[in-house]
């Protein structure tokens, strides 16, 4: 029995004992929230609906908790249901219900662990973006590893989502990038604030190889070739960087297409600007145009056309959120770095002005610094620890899995020896040896003519069996609160316990007979526990856009 069957059977329940009453209470499988409890001797499952329902229905939470209970009791796959605090049921299976799991895992295999709960939901989430004038360093690799993780477990949980960059390829930096860029080619020091280091010069090598004559041309076409060429070269470096990090996004849109003029001659952004003006919420003062930011809880108004005419960066980011409405994202997810609180009312008072919730439509999760002990500054970019060097290094698993293994918002330090160790100090080394153990024991079970042919989920009795199936039931939930929550190191923590509990399981049964013992039930329906197991292991790390080997 699974925890949605479980979840169908106490609302079954319940409503037995409430039907008589007038009106009956409305109840769904989504109402019964079940919980493992804290100290297994409790049971396998425990849920406070019972408290839930008699705030409703005017009962003793714990007579309808007793209720509950006895009904269970009737139900076959219940061997034990008791009342226990002000109103919590604690629940346990028997073997054969429980070992039932194990069979919808193994057929499930992939999906294992999706669902459908977020279904109808579609979601833009944007995270990276770095500007594309030189390689991406240490806190890209951060938001690389939890945007991609992020993304991917609110698709399992049923959402429709699009990962998306934004190339801010417009403005000062890059006119400074396109001299940098020409300087090097000349043989010149970079100029005053350009970017320097030894990937300008390879960037500036590349670009004669593409314009030998470049330069020849006269110095504005110079700059802006320069500029145009080492651009496209270096968010092809970004990209492929990323691709080696098993990132890979939906969409890249460029900033430059906000002040490209369309058909009507206006571009994106003169267009935002009439759109915000229509929804009540821009005023003129002194020439300038101004949103008023103040009405959704910004400390104040924003300027988004100077007297002059031009338009500031917060013009940029109205147009670009009125894109994605526009494309058809109900919820817009920013990933922005620990350098950006600012932006969070700013957006949230933009959504405002565009007419949306400002608490459903968007959300913006900063992240904060992250160091590796012992990591060096790249010798091509000089002043940066870049992901290439880092990925070469440590290994794109042991980052990925390691970055994506704390929360956003904590402030991060990791350990390059604890992470290139093989060794159960390192957590993805641990979690992968598990995987790869299941393997192992499979192949092993081949060899001993062991097959899944026998499936008899009531032989599963020991303790750590028991203890196994419960914790691989869990991963619905955790994927469905991890996508929830916007926590995908919830995943990665959880596979951590899955693999803990396996070693112990490893340890006391064996799912291959000892010597010349007979093949039995049990090892067959053990070999069914193990590839489960392994189902799970697999899936969370896939999650996590992490390898899951076969051997180690």
């Amino acid at each position: 029995m699974d925890p949605r069957a479980l979840a169908a059977l106490i609302r079954q329940s319940a409503l037995a004992h409430l039907a008589d009453m007038s009106p009956s209470p409305e109840l769904s499988e989504d109402d019964i929230a079940l919980e493992r409890p804290k100290n297994r001797d409790h049971g396998d499952w425990a849920t406070s609906i019972a408290l839930k329902l008699a705030k409703v229905v005017g009962s003793n939470p714990r007579d309808l908790a007793t209720a509950i209970a006895d009904n269970l009791l009737d139900h076959e796959g219940i061997a034990a249901a008791e009342v226990a605090g002000p109103g919590f049921i604690n629940i346990s299976l028997d073997a054969g219900s429980a070992g039932e799991l194990v069979r919808t895992i193994v057929q499930a295999g992939d999906t294992y662990g999706s669902s459908s709960d977020m279904a109808g939901q579609v979601i833009n989430v944007e995270f990276v973006s770095a500007n594309p004038t030189g390689p991406l360093h240490i806190g890209h690799t951060r938001w690389a590893a939890l945007g991609d993780s992020l993304v991917r477990v609110l698709r399992a949980a049923g959402a429709s989502v699009t990962s998306e960059f934004y190339i801010n390829d417009q403005g000062v930096q890059m006119d400074k990038f396109g001299l940098s860029v020409v300087a090097a080619a000349e043989g010149k020091p970079a100029p005053e604030d350009g970017y320097q280091g030894e990937y300008i010069s390879d960037l500036a090598r590349r670009v004669l190889e593409m314009v030998p004559d470049l330069l020849e041309m006269p110095e504005s076409a110079r700059i802006e070739t320069a500029r145009d060429r080492a651009y496209e070269l270096q968010l092809a470096d970004i990209t492929a960087s990323l691709s080696r990090f098993n990132v890979r996004f939906d969409v890249w849109f460029s900033e430059r297409t906000l002040h490209t003029p369309g058909k009507s001659g206006e571009s994106l952004i003169d267009e935002s600007v009439e759109r915000l003006r229509a929804g009540g919420h821009v005023f003129d003062d002194e020439g300038a145009v101004w949103v008023r930011t103040t009405d959704f809880g910004d400390d104040k108004d924003r300027v988004i056309r100077r007297a002059n005419g031009a338009y500031t960066y917060f013009a940029a980011d109205a147009a670009y959120y009125l894109s994605k409405s526009d494309r058809g994202f109900w919820k817009k997810i920013y990933l922005l770095g620990a350098d950006h609180h600012g932006y969070i009312h700013r957006l949230k008072a933009l959504a405002g002005a565009a007419g949306d919730d400002p608490e459903v439509n968007v959300e913006i999760l900063i992240g904060q610094l992250v160091s590796i002990n012992g990591a060096k500054l790249s010798k091509r970019a000089g002043n940066i620890i870049e992901l290439d060097d880092l990925q070469t290094w440590l290994g794109t698993d042991a980052l990925r899995y390691s970055l994506a293994r704390y929360p956003a918002d904590s402030p991060l330090t990791l350990d390059s020896d604890i992470l290139t160790k093989r060794s159960n100090d390192n957590p993805v080394f641990y979690v992968q040896y598990a995987h790869a153990r299941t393997h192992q024991v499979a192949r092993n079970a081949a060899a001993a003519g062991v097959t899944t042919d026998t499936f008899e989920p009531s032989t599963l009795t020991h303790e750590t069996e028991s203890a196994l199936i419960a914790s691989l039931g869990d991963f619905p939930r955790v994927v469905a609160q991890s996508a929830e929550l916007r926590e995908p190191h919830r995943v990665a923590r959880y596979l951590e316990e899955v693999a803990g509990v396996y070693h112990r399981w490893y340890d006391a049964c064996r799912v291959s007979p000892q010597g010349d013992n007979p093949i039995e039930p049990v090892h067959g329906t053990r070999l069914w526990l193990n590839d489960a197991t392994g189902h799970v292991l697999r899936n969370g790390l896939s999650m996590l856009g992490v390898s899951a080997p076969e051997r180690m």
